[in-house]
């Protein structure tokens, strides 16, 4: 799909039209009735800092000691869990390389691994909202977030003679641009007036309402009243639903956010913009990418820019918007024993030109240049010039892209930077452009998938649900002739190519996983929606007192099963289940009922 110009920037984009079949198949991405976003949230009774630890886990602030080295000063709230390991690993990693030179406010975020699983009191109540939430936007189950505001100042009066401080985040979801947007409102009062404020901004926190998809949510904290919405997966692709007639006549709020998570995707490609698609197949293929970056800010934004560049697709691997020597994979990401891991490695330090210099495809970003100057046009490089990390910026690769370079969209974004088109729109293209290349790509493998759905008539209540029919590549590849990227995309290249690479991918992996966990539970849920419309009480009839009991608990099961795994049923539906149940049960002996009423064991 051609972009043709600014105008349209705020259009919204055509959703695909709706796969037309002979039979009508089950859409097992069909919106359920009454399981939508807008619903009230249910309150349970949550205990003092459960609506905190909803949003984060912890706060830290990691100062630097002569003999020590960093350390953290302080944990907040005081009771919160980290593992020696875990607090390394946060020390670390939030301090730029001393080589960055950051004097003055910085901020970056940085990810790593959870050293173990923890289980919390609010797991199933926080999994409700996650349901709700966009693949990207979900809660990261083996991974932190950190998010950083460090302060570097001269001080005579500190025998290093610098004051070194940083005030992290730590939480489990994504929202960047958020978190970002807090640290911005609670690190200068903190470095100003210390923990009181902390605590007071931890206290604010501790009042929010818990972080429900579609709802536009109002956040005061240190005496800003903050406005967000956290998308659905029920949202269109590409535009903000955050609805500013709302907030006319609200005075209260000071800050209104219209994304939670997205990173500003032109200002960070700028730098490499000639090969943003030769990127974003590497992102789409689960390449092994390292991002040589002189701060931490630039190669965290970079990554993450990358990282979404496939969205709505999620991406799949490891990423480390900020790694350092220090960190506890180091070993196992730059060894030359093996090939390199399907991961994305945001790095500062000058050590990694010589010890990464065996991957595959190296982005060297200089120093973000204004959107004013036109960058001017680079080759892919060769690997073998890649020696320091003062080599001039470009892409170090002997990759060759599948597709054909589309030259429209980067004389669309040059000719907006001569006529100094605002940073916003810039950015906004390139997200289009980038959503347009993904789901021309992924709307094939959709339609093939949807395809392995059984007829909604091959469903009965008195059999297990039928099964989906298994992913076939070459059927898949044959149904690309017809229905190919080529209804939506005007790119031409090898597409077949680039799809079979893809079926290798972790990206695939994850994105198969997880749409095949969906049809499965939508076959639960039609199955259990048969269930209830027969006349279980007649049904019963034909059969032994035995065989009835056994009909009480296999229904029991689907019964806990449905809340359990949060089944797409229509509204109503469990209820009628739980009345066929009491009314099967109170037909059959008091003995027998006592027995079937008590609650099954976990």
């Amino acid at each position: 799909m051609a972009l043709q110009g600014t105008e349209e920037i705020e259009e919204q984009i055509e959703e695909p039209e709706d796969i037309q079949d002979q039979d009508a198949r089950i859409s097992p991405a069909e919106e359920m009735p009454g399981d939508g976003p807008g619903e009230e949230e249910s309150d349970p009774l949550l205990l003092p800092w459960d609506r905190f630890s909803a949003w984060l886990h912890c706060i830290c602030v990691v100062g630097f000691d002569l003999e020590l080295g960093q350390a953290v000063e302080v944990i907040y709230p005081h009771h919160s869990k980290l593992t020696e390991k875990e607090k390394t690993s946060i020390c670390y990693l939030s301090f730029p390389d001393s080589n960055s030179g950051c004097l003055g406010d910085t901020q970056f975020c940085f990810r790593f691994r959870q050293a173990s699983v923890r289980k919390s009191s609010l797991g199933c109540f926080l999994d409700h909202f996650d349901r709700d939430a966009p693949v990207c936007l979900k809660r990261d189950q083996g991974h932190f977030y950190g998010y950083v505001y460090f302060r570097q100042v001269r001080d005579k009066s500190l025998k290093r003679g610098y004051f070194q401080k940083s005030l992290v985040l730590i939480s489990k979801l994504p929202y960047v641009t958020f978190f970002h947007s807090l640290l911005k409102l609670i690190a200068p009062e903190y470095f100003e007036k210390q923990e009181p404020c902390l605590e007071a901004a931890c206290n604010d926190i501790d009042r929010w309402p818990t972080p429900c998809p579609g709802k536009i949510l109002t956040l005061p904290i240190m005496g800003v009243v903050m406005k967000v919405r956290i998308p659905t997966c029920y949202d269109k692709p590409g535009t903000s639903q955050l609805v500013y007639v709302l907030l006319q006549s609200d005075t209260l709020v000071s800050i209104v956010l219209p994304t939670i998570h997205e990173v500003d995707l032109f200002r960070c490609f700028y730098p490499v913009f000639f090969h943003i698609q030769m990127l974003w197949e590497l992102v789409l293929l689960g390449e092994a990418l390292v991002v040589m970056a002189p701060s931490p800010a630039e190669s965290s934004d970079t990554v993450l820019a990358l990282v979404s560049c496939i969205s709505p697709l999620r991406y799949c691997s490891d990423f480390r918007p900020y790694f350092t020597i220090h960190d506890s994979e180091f070993k196992e990401y730059t060894t030359r024993t093996q090939a390199p891991p399907s991961v994305i490695l945001g790095v500062t330090n000058p050590f990694f030109a010589k010890t990464l210099q065996h991957w595959p495809h190296i982005i060297r970003i200089g120093d973000m240049k204004q959107a004013g100057e036109v960058a001017k046009q680079m080759k892919v490089k060769k690997l073998k010039n890649l020696k320091t990390l003062d080599s001039k910026p470009g892409v170090y690769s002997a990759y060759k892209p599948f597709l054909n370079r589309d030259d429209d969209i980067i004389k669309q974004l040059q000719k907006g930077v001569q006529q100094k088109r605002p940073s916003a729109a810039q950015n906004a293209i390139l997200r289009r452009y980038f959503l347009e290349l993904t789901q021309s790509f992924i709307i094939p493998l959709e339609r093939y998938v949807a395809s392995l759905m059984p007829l909604q008539k091959s469903i009965s209540p008195w059999k297990s649900p039928p099964q989906l029919r298994p992913f076939s590549q070459e059927e898949f590849m044959k149904t690309l002739e017809k229905a190919g990227p080529q209804l939506t995309s005007r790119l031409k290249g090898d597409w077949i190519g680039l799809y079979r690479q893809f079926l290798k991918s972790p990206n695939f992996d994850g994105w198969f996983r997880n749409r095949r966990r969906e049809m499965m539970q939508k076959l639960e849920a039609l199955h259990l929606e048969a269930l209830c419309e027969e006349d279980l009480k007649l049904h019963i009839q034909k059969h032994t007192e035995v065989e009835t009991v056994d009909l009480v608990l296999k229904l029991k099961d689907k019964l806990s099963q449905a809340e359990r795994e949060q089944l797409p049923v229509r509204t109503g539906t469990l209820a009628k289940l739980q009345a066929h149940i009491e009314a099967i049960i109170l037909s059959l002996p008091e003995d027998l009922q006592g027995i079937l009423h008590k609650p099954s064991s976990p």
